[in-house]
Formats: structure tokens, sequence, C-alpha cells
């Protein structure tokens, strides 16, 4: 007797426990507080001119990089320099604050005295008084990147925030504008959802493969191009089935899944990549005809337009270890593209050097 195994729908993985909850304040025209004329307090005034604050700075004797940033802000007029420490009456309107202070009794007065107002309060160098805390950035505003270590070694942070700035092109900035302008005009259009995620998906993909390009009006008609609303399939090498190992186009594959479906070998943290919506399905298949009940539930779902991602132990690209998966897609004119993965040696398939030859797309019936 013949055993089907039907795949099995998961319940998505919880987030794990956050050491810190990374947010972003909206400042621009909001009225922050910096008390102390040191160097340090100087960068935290820095910041929050830069995010768009009106900033004033109590300090009886600023230091010269106070003094020289008080004279040229990164919004001109931003920053008031006071002469005079702060008092009760200073709190009334502020939205956010920050103090250095030479000791844990001024820092807990300093403390106490936001939270009275209601304001939240960053104590430089001492976490214990404070209700957030300042990470390392990388800035394409309004792109922008914060790093955490919840302060156990804020060397460590500026030496990932290094490592980012490498990877993160400038020209990501101009893109990120562009979003921040076009998300208006795609709402207008009252897409439903699959259509708008189908436009800013094309919009990553279109920034990533062009950085420098300045995004235009023709662009945008162009990311707008009427999608088929066919589905389609990609087949994902997982490698030994550890996120770290996974590569760039398999991550990219993840996040715009609608359905996905894996095997057991697979880490939990891999399915970390894809969307919370997305239906992930383990399969429980051993061979034979049970794998072409997997290939038919794979075909049914692309025919009912859902985007599709088998995802495979291994490096699904060498050994025809997806030909029956491609071969099924070419006979039902679905389109299907593989994502080789790295192989369980930890060798990278060399054709990830020429993925245009790994994308198989037929024709749309």
């Amino acid at each position: 007797m013949t055993v089907h195994h039907k795949p099995a729908e998961i319940e998505p993985v919880r987030m794990p426990a956050l050491s810190r909850l990374p947010v972003f304040f909206s400042l621009a025209g909001k009225r922050g507080i910096v008390a102390g004329g040191t160097p340090a307090a100087a960068w935290k005034a820095e910041l929050l001119s830069a995010a768009g604050a009106q900033v004033d700075v109590f300090a009886p004797s600023p230091a010269e990089e106070m003094l020289g940033l008080a004279a040229s802000a990164p919004l001109p007029g931003s920053i008031m320099l006071h002469r005079r420490n702060c008092t009760a009456g200073d709190w009334t309107g502020a939205a956010i604050a920050v103090a250095d202070c030479e000791g844990d009794e001024a820092a807990a007065a300093f403390a106490a005295a936001a939270r009275v107002a209601g304001v939240p309060v960053n104590i430089v160098d001492r976490p214990a008084f404070s209700d957030f805390a300042f990470g390392a950035i990388v800035n394409r505003s309004p792109l922008v990147i914060g790093i955490s270590t919840d302060g156990a070694s804020p060397v460590f942070g500026q030496a990932l925030r290094a490592k980012i700035e490498g990877l993160i092109p400038r020209g990501f900035a101009r893109w990120a504008s562009a979003a921040a302008a076009w998300r208006p005009r795609v709402k207008a259009l009252a897409l439903p959802f699959r259509g708008r995620r189908d436009f800013w998906e094309r919009f990553a993909v279109r920034a990533m493969a062009a950085p420098d390009h300045a995004p235009d009006d023709a662009e945008f008609d162009a990311l707008l191009a009427p999608d088929s609303g066919a589905g389609s399939v990609v087949i994902v090498g997982a490698g030994p089935g550890e996120a770290e190992l996974l590569t760039l186009r398999a991550v990219r594959a993840l996040q715009s899944a609608d359905v996905i479906m894996f095997d057991a070998g697979v880490a939990p943290e891999v399915l970390d990549f894809a969307r919370r919506e997305a239906k992930k399905m383990l399969l429980d298949a051993t061979g034979g005809e049970t794998r072409e009940d997997e290939i038919r539930g794979l075909i049914a779902l692309a025919r009912a337009g859902r985007r599709v991602v088998r995802l495979k132990g291994g490096n699904p690209a060498m050994a025809g270890e997806a030909d029956a998966e491609i071969s099924a897609c070419h006979s039902a004119g679905i389109a299907v593209e593989v994502v080789p993965g790295i192989a369980a040696g930890g060798q990278r398939a060399e054709a990830e050097s020429a993925p245009k030859a790994l994308i198989l797309v037929t024709n749309q019936q």
C-alpha cells in the first residue's frame, strides 16, 4: 500500500527575545534638550539637529566642539546654546532629552526630571538611567540603519557599521527618497495588495541592480508595468540548511514568496527571511509517487497565481536534482527559476557566477 504524505502548514516562528527594541524617533520640528557642553554631548546634539529637532543646549562652560556646533549646526539655526544649567521650566514642550553627567547623582536627578516631564531620556554612558540608547548609524537618509550591541561593545558596533557602510551604496539614498515620494502615488492607484507588492518588489530589484541610477518618472512608469497575474516557481538551494549560508538571491526569493514548500532538514531560522503572511509547508516526501504528489501540489499553487518557493537542501542546480520540477513547470507553462545553493561540502556552485543561465522562463499560457 502506498502512503501519501500531505504537506503540513506550520505556524510562524515567534520573535526571540530582544535586548533592545529598535525604534526611530520622528523629531522634525520638535524640541530636544541636551545638558552638558562636552564633546560627547556635542555629538548627541548634532544627531538631534540632523534629525530635524530644535535643540536647546544647557552648558555653563561649553567645550570648543559644542561652540563650533552651535555656530554650524546640520540644520542652520537649530541649536540654541544656553550658558547655564537646565531648570524645571525648561522641560515644557520637549520631545527628547540627552545629558552628559559627571556622576550618578547628577544622572539620576536629570533622568528623574525628564520622567516627571514625560520626556524620554538618554544619559551618556549610563544605561541604568536611560530610557533609550544611541547605536552606530549608517546614514543613507531617508534610509537609516541603526546598530546596537546593548552597550556590550560599542567598538564592535562601530566595526559592524564600517562593514555595512561598504555594502550599502550611497545611491540608495536617492532610491529611498523616490520611495517616499512615490508611495502616495502608488496608494492613489488603488491597486490590490499583490499589485502594490509587485511594484515594490520590482522597485527593490531595480534599486539593487542600479543603485547609482537616479530614479525618475520614466522609472516609475516602467515599474508600474502590468503583471500577468500568473504564478511562478523558484527552486531555491538552501545549501546545508543554515540561514548564514543562504545566498542573497535565495533571501530575495524567500522574501517575495506567497508559499514556501521546504524539507525537514531546513533550519527554522531560514524561514525567518520569509514574509510573516507567507504560507510555510513542511514536506514529508521520500520519493516515487509521493514526490509526484508534491510536484502536482506545487504546480496547482502556481496555476492559482501564487509565487511558490521550493526550498531544497544542498544545491538543486547540480546533478539534476530539480529536473522533475523544471520539467513539470515547462509542461504547465509556468515560469521557473533555479537559485543555486552552497553544496554540503562548502563549495558554491560555479553556476552562481552566471545566474542568467539558471533562469528558466517559459511562455505564459
